[in-house]
């Protein structure tokens, strides 16, 4: 009998390290595919890889957009200078419901992000996924182009939207009026600069986000839970000053780290860093501090 192994290609760290960079720093894909597939072995193999650490078209466990247990629609809203899309999804129940930004990766707001959102109003919460790069036309359908445009956003204008969006969700009808948020990779950054921004915001859960200068986390008046993956070094780097500064400055917070996870552990799009204990675990820890936060 032929016993055949496995011919999927192995991912390596130095692989997910090349990714990383790649996707968050250098943006230079010629530079990255050469990178790859000299450590690979061959373009052909850095291609395979590149496709399996990358985002699939369709996230394992999918929510369903016409769900019969939730109302969901694309919307528009003021922004700070000019009008936000997002994609709003409640339960069905007559509410109220505590509200929770979803906020992408710097993809923009795509199918993975909706996804989420729909997963949030599951857990009883009026979910809203706005879209940060509308004042630049709105996230393009090619994951490239979109993660070339978070360039050309700017720290305040990101804040002033977020303050935007958090003021739109204390209107919509089935809103209790308080609102936490949520935000993955650039979104998890996002998030946690939010929290420095506006003393409305009540709860911030930053997966795997760059962390605040030290000297603004006094002026933060939310909750935090912050997850990282034990392996994300770009990241983690940031912690123990962001970790310091919250204990001095007596904020409530609480920071997990997943041993042997990647950067963007919960996302289940990409087959290569997901990692379904942690993101499980972290999920589960986010809906009861959430929903304890946000009662």
């Amino acid at each position: 009998m032929d016993e055949r192994q496995d011919d999927k290609p192995e991912i390596t760290r130095e692989m997910i390290a090349l990714y990383d960079d790649y996707t968050h720093v250098s943006l230079d894909r010629r530079r990255f595919m050469d990178s790859l597939a000299r450590v690979a072995g061959s373009m052909t193999a850095a291609v395979t890889i590149a496709g399996m650490m990358g985002a699939s078209a369709k996230a394992q466990g999918l929510t369903e957009d016409a769900d019969e247990r939730l109302e969901t629609a694309d919307v528009t809203y003021p922004g700070a200078t000019g009008e936000m899309k997002g994609y709003l999804v409640t339960p069905r129940e007559p509410g109220p419901f505590p509200a929770v930004i979803v906020v992408h990766e710097n993809r923009g707001l795509n199918a993975h992000t909706r996804d989420v959102a729909r997963r949030m109003a599951l857990e009883g919460f009026v979910a809203l996924a706005p879209d940060y790069l509308s004042d630049l036309g709105g996230t393009p359908t090619d994951e490239e182009a979109a993660r070339a445009l978070f360039a050309e956003l700017t720290p305040p204008d990101v804040n002033a939207n977020g303050i935007a969006t958090i003021a739109f969700l204390k209107t919509v009808p089935k809103s209790t009026g308080k609102v936490g948020a949520i935000g993955f990779c650039w979104g998890g950054s996002t998030v946690n600069n939010l929290a420095v921004a506006s003393p409305d915001l009540l709860a911030a859960v930053p997966y795997y986000g760059g962390q605040p200068k030290p000297e603004d986390v006094p002026k933060i008046e939310a909750r935090i839970m912050a997850h990282y993956g034990g392996l994300d070094e770009r990241i983690n780097a940031g912690i123990p000053a962001f970790e310091e500064a919250l204990k001095a400055a007596g904020t409530d917070h609480q920071i997990f780290i997943y041993e042997g996870a990647n950067h963007a552990f919960n996302n289940d799009t990409s087959s290569a860093r997901y990692d379904k204990a942690a993101a499980d675990l972290a999920w589960s820890r986010t809906i009861a501090f959430l929903k304890e936060t946000l009662a």
